[in-house]
């Protein structure tokens, strides 16, 4: 079992809130998760970003979830992606820090997928994993070819439409769940395993 400890670390509008979940190995990697859009009830706390940060950590990873500016004990206040990209890159540049120059995945939910598609820019990780990430109501830039994405067919936020429209031109593979909504309310097994089974046998 991999334990979990809360930390608050200096970021770029004040105090971050930070959930650690520790593997029960030495850290093979750091996986840094962004969750959904604050103005919509996003926190660190959805489901989806935690059953990334539980897989994670399973897979032998320092798992990160972290609130953005404005969003439960972090100071500040919402700043439309900008200051949300500065916050991912405060928290990732903490925990390699923390766990030494390990390789790098960051992986976000929805608001948090542009995001952290976004630090990637600035970051080269080993690896972007985006959940539904919300491609058009963003500018969202073009992900390194491995991108590991993920979108549900009935995705009722961002549409499948769009995503494919987004991913076209840069050639980008979707695993799609027939059926699944944005939430993925009734599939989190299933998306665990299709995140798991990428990493499973992958030299890091």
């Amino acid at each position: 079992m991999s334990a979990i400890e809360k930390v608050a670390i200096p970021g770029p509008a004040g105090t971050m809130e930070v959930v650690v979940h520790i593997p029960d190995v030495a850290p093979r990697a750091i996986a840094v998760i962004a969750h959904p859009l604050p103005t919509m009830g996003g926190t660190m706390e959805n489901k989806i970003v935690t059953t990334l940060a539980k897989t994670f950590a399973e897979l032998g990873f320092a798992a990160l979830r972290f609130n953005f500016r404005g969003v439960g004990a972090s100071s500040g206040e919402f700043d439309n992606g900008n200051g949300e990209v500065e916050d991912a890159l405060a928290v990732t540049r903490y925990a390699l820090s923390e766990y030494g120059n390990l390789p790098l995945i960051l992986s976000g939910f929805s608001f948090g997928g542009y995001v952290q598609a976004r630090a990637a820019q600035q970051l080269p990780p080993h690896q972007l994993v985006l959940i539904a990430p919300a491609v058009m109501r963003n500018a969202m830039p073009p992900v390194p070819h491995n991108t590991l994405l993920v979108h549900g067919e009935l995705d009722e936020v961002v549409s499948l439409t769009d995503v494919m429209q987004w991913a076209r031109p840069q050639r980008l593979p979707i695993v799609v769940l027939p059926e699944a909504e944005h939430f993925f309310h009734g599939r989190l097994d299933q998306l665990k395993e299709i995140v798991r089974h990428n990493f499973i046998g992958q030299a890091l």
